[in-house]
């Protein structure tokens, strides 16, 4: 079973990140996509990326260093505390995100289509059951970390 529910979500990864790559994001990596996610609208520091995804500050520091090369984020004084560093999306991080979303929710509808719409939501409901919130981690070492 986990086998399986590690290969449905390499699935939907995968295909989004294909889409992405064909509508003007080939360099997003999945941990780039966890990492805007982490960072948000509204923008964040390293440290709350890093507790957001649940690694280190150095290493959400080395995934937002390869977001500001590739155009997706930007650093920026914090207007409340002048220590203190805040990265927020640029508009290419906020496109990738706007998209990424557009395309999940392409994606969901075929499952649904698949499956059937009844039995998709069975199954998201069953796993939001037995799935604790604290269990949203998204430090999956090799795949979701690779290439920074």
């Amino acid at each position: 079973m986990p086998l399986l529910l590690f290969a449905g979500f390499r699935s939907l990864i995968d295909a989004l990140h294909a889409r992405l790559a064909e509508e003007g994001h080939p360099g997003v990596r999945p941990a780039h996509g966890f990492a805007m996610q982490a960072i948000g609208v509204r923008g964040a520091s390293a440290s709350d990326i890093g507790r957001r995804l649940g690694v280190s500050k150095q290493a959400a520091g080395k995934t937002v260093d390869r977001l500001v090369a590739l155009g997706y984020a930007e650093r920026a004084d914090d207007p409340a505390d002048a220590r203190r560093k805040l990265i927020r999306l640029t508009p290419h991080g906020l496109d990738a995100l706007a998209r990424s979303a557009a395309v999940f929710d392409e994606l969901r509808a075929e499952w649904a289509r698949v499956l059937g719409p009844g039995r998709l939501d069975d199954i998201e409901a069953a796993l939001r059951t037995v799935t604790p919130p604290e269990s949203f981690r998204l430090d999956a070492a090799g795949w979701l970390g690779g290439g920074a």
